[in-house]
């Protein structure tokens, strides 16, 4: 049988090397993704800047987007050797830019293209190469269109499939509405399991708690996050216990915050400035007293110069008091 899993998903200009060091802390498990990198950046670009991470980061997966098979083999080949842990395929993304350099979701259109750039990037590498689709794009069949793609690319020897159960419309919407407008078809990508039960897939899109992932791994093998996962980060706490059934690294929110400090000193230390680290960390406290006041304070405080820990930790401090405040008004109303 299948271990299920759960993975965080590649996001532009949020799942930097910030946001995985801190999800990471709350799961030693979670496979988290870079945010997508072109072939033509990794093999020309700052490659540190682009793609550097910390060990801790482990599991980690790089997410290429391109279509010229051999660009991809050789970008695989440099991320292979920065130490990632997976080589993973953008065949979802509807942007205009994507599709003005002929990859992401329009490649679900070219379904024997990508197949051969799956082929090139398992011949160049030994780690698992994996893809990231939608259900279709546009006008077109899912049922045809995914059951293509998904022959070529497992033909070529591609590892896991991640389908985003949603097409795309390649014009009239715009990215962030291609994440919500299109109607989710979670029983496409049931039927495409069910059909190919040797093949591991994940499922994406709309997924918001963990009834919702329980209900989805009765049918695929693993389930990817995204919004949720970065803007409510404490259901990550649940990823060890519910799936792997150990204890998480650390209990709430709170400890989070602590585990994480070494690292943002160490980054502050480098000249990072606080905010781009806090940034990914304003969903933290979502739904407790105080988490409005919390996202109030680094908004307006991390960005100034100087801002250090201390920043931070009074930040935190606006739901600390806040919890105590409401115990100290349940003793009094229980004296009472």
């Amino acid at each position: 049988m299948t271990q299920k899993f759960f993975t965080v998903a590649p996001m532009m200009d949020w799942t930097d090397r910030h946001c995985r060091a801190f999800h990471r802390v709350m799961s030693r498990r979670a496979r988290l993704y870079t945010e997508m990198v072109t072939t033509g950046a990794v093999i020309f670009g700052p490659r540190e800047r682009l793609l550097g991470f910390s060990q801790a980061e482990h599991p980690v997966a790089v997410q290429l987007g391109g279509s010229n098979p051999a660009e991809l083999a050789q970008a695989a080949a440099i991320c292979a050797d920065f130490g990632y842990d997976e080589i993973n395929l953008n065949v979802g993304c509807p942007s205009d830019r994507v599709q003005n350099g002929r990859f992401g979701a329009c490649l679900m259109q070219e379904p024997v293209l990508v197949g051969e750039c799956v082929a090139a990037m398992k011949a160049a590498v030994s780690l698992p190469v994996t893809v990231k689709c939608r259900i279709g794009v546009d006008d077109q069949d899912t049922q045809e269109a995914l059951d293509r793609l998904t022959e070529c690319v497992v033909a070529a020897g591609c590892d896991e499939l991640t389908v985003h159960a949603r097409k795309a419309w390649l014009k009239g919407l715009s990215p962030k509405e291609n994440r919500d407008i299109p109607p989710l078809d979670y029983g496409r990508v049931y039927r495409l399991k069910a059909a190919r039960p040797d093949l591991p897939v994940a499922i994406n899109g709309g997924i918001k708690s963990w009834a919702d992932i329980h209900e989805h791994l009765a049918h695929v093998d693993g389930v990817m996050l995204g919004r949720v996962a970065y803007h409510e980060p404490e259901i990550l706490l649940g990823v060890d216990r519910e799936l792997y059934g150990e204890e998480p690294p650390v209990a709430d929110g709170f400890e989070a915050v602590e585990a994480y400090e070494p690292y943002i000193a160490a980054q502050l230390e480098k000249g990072e400035r606080l905010s781009s680290i806090t940034r990914h960390m304003l969903g933290l406290f979502t739904g407790r007293p105080g988490a409005r006041a919390y996202r109030r304070h680094l908004a307006t405080e991390a960005v100034k110069p100087g801002a250090d820990l201390q920043t931070l930790r009074d930040a935190v401090a606006h739901v600390s008091r806040a919890l105590e405040r409401l115990g100290q008004e349940g003793a009094a109303a229980d004296a009472a």
